[in-house]
């Protein structure tokens, strides 16, 4: 008899970290649709706030949306580079978390307009408590383990707890308090791993950062096709809304190109690495969702839509392209380019945010990248020339 549920019921053992060809599971990627939905509804959020001329509530709001967004994916993603089993209970749980992405995104109006983060606590609650359920059954799978999925669930449900006594606050309190619970939730995985690390497969782990960097330039490819779409309906801005869309694919794609113009993977050898990694992205995820609403934003200003222009108008847009383009090179260039390369990346970048004061934001941001852009791949075909030459010598 207890043969069956044997069969039925993997146990959670670690995967191999070194497992070659590890690729994304048709369920990881299924998981990512859902967090389509709710990046979408926060960007646009966003980019409903700034036109109305409320920027600054916009951006605080989003951040703190993103947060959560972000860290339910991140926490779902590093545990199944270690521990996908993919048995029934194992989608089960994964489903039962997608339920939860939903339910928070529906709730991202209320937490960014009235900072009502109600809804989203629930959702929130949901897709920790599966997570809760998924380490459990790595602490009744693995002894060696044992010990550090248990302070993983324990960790969880303690924050989760700290997050519903969170909204019982008033106003003022629960905006400290969010800050100081976020510095718990990302003192959990510290707290855990540091008792005996979990494995986790660097090229399968940093696929998934790619793939999801891909849904957050997704989202401003359809700002983009939106802008497209705006000009097919008024003649009058044509021409305007046409350089603005072609601006667009153009900056997403050279976002695009910096990201995967090196491998990742090498970046994650220790505990400290890949938690320096695994946190450091979400400024870039953040910077790279914002830039949707700041197109949205452009279109608005075109068509004579939005409350703002000038300056604050221009800041949606270029600042979310120079944080990324920074955080790029904070976490995988610098150390590797020359001197001098490293001052025409950063030129480059300052080109962007000197872009906030002239006439034409965008073309300027397109060039600037194209400038950045010369410097990544002609750096890297002069390595690649190097070691062929040693090669041969």
């Amino acid at each position: 008899m207890n043969s069956i549920p044997q069969r039925l019921i993997r146990p959670m053992l670690p995967r191999d970290p070194h497992e070659p060809h590890r690729v994304a599971s048709s369920l990881e990627l299924f998981f990512d649709l859902v967090f389509v939905v709710a990046v979408s509804f926060s960007s646009l959020q966003l980019h409903h706030m700034a036109a109305e001329d409320h920027l600054g509530a916009g951006v605080v709001g989003y951040l703190m949306v993103f947060f959560a967004i972000w860290w339910s994916w991140m926490n779902f993603s590093w545990l199944a580079t270690s521990f996908d089993t993919d048995d029934w209970l194992y989608r089960i749980l994964t489903f039962v978390q997608m339920a939860g992405v939903l339910v928070l995104a529906s709730g991202v109006v209320q937490a960014m307009e009235e900072h009502d983060f109600t809804v989203i606590t629930f959702g929130y609650a949901i897709m920790r408590l599966a997570l809760v359920s998924q380490w459990i059954r790595v602490a009744m799978s693995n002894t060696v383990l044992r010990k550090t999925a248990l302070r993983y669930a324990v960790g969880i449900l303690l924050v989760q707890v700290a997050w519903f006594i969170r909204l019982l606050l008033p106003e003022t309190a629960g905006f400290i308090g969010f800050f100081v619970l976020v510095a718990a939730e990302i003192s959990v995985p510290v707290w855990a791993e540091s008792h005996h690390p979990t494995p986790w497969n660097p090229h399968h782990i940093t696929e998934r950062y790619g793939l999801f960097t891909l849904i957050l330039l997704g989202e401003s490819i359809l700002a983009s096709a939106n802008a497209v779409v705006e000009s097919l309906h008024t003649i009058e801005h044509l021409s305007l809304l046409m350089i603005i869309a072609a601006c667009g694919l153009v900056t997403a794609a050279g976002m695009w190109w910096i990201y995967f113009s090196r491998k990742h993977h090498p970046l994650i050898k220790s505990l400290q690495s890949s938690l320096t990694y695994g946190y450091f992205h979400y400024f870039i995820f953040a910077a790279a969702g914002a830039f949707s609403a700041g197109v949205e934003v452009a279109i608005d200003v075109a068509g004579g839509e939005s409350e703002i222009t000038g300056l604050t108008a221009a800041a949606t847009l270029n600042v979310p392209v120079a944080l990324f383009v920074a955080g790029i090179w904070i976490l995988l260039l610098r150390k590797e380019f020359s001197t001098s390369r490293n001052v025409v990346y950063l030129c480059g970048n300052a080109l962007i945010l000197i872009g906030l004061f002239l006439p034409s934001v965008l073309p300027v941001v397109a060039a600037a990248l194209g400038m950045i852009i010369c410097v990544v791949a002609t750096e890297r075909r002069e390595t690649v020339g190097n070691a062929a030459l040693g090669v041969n010598s």
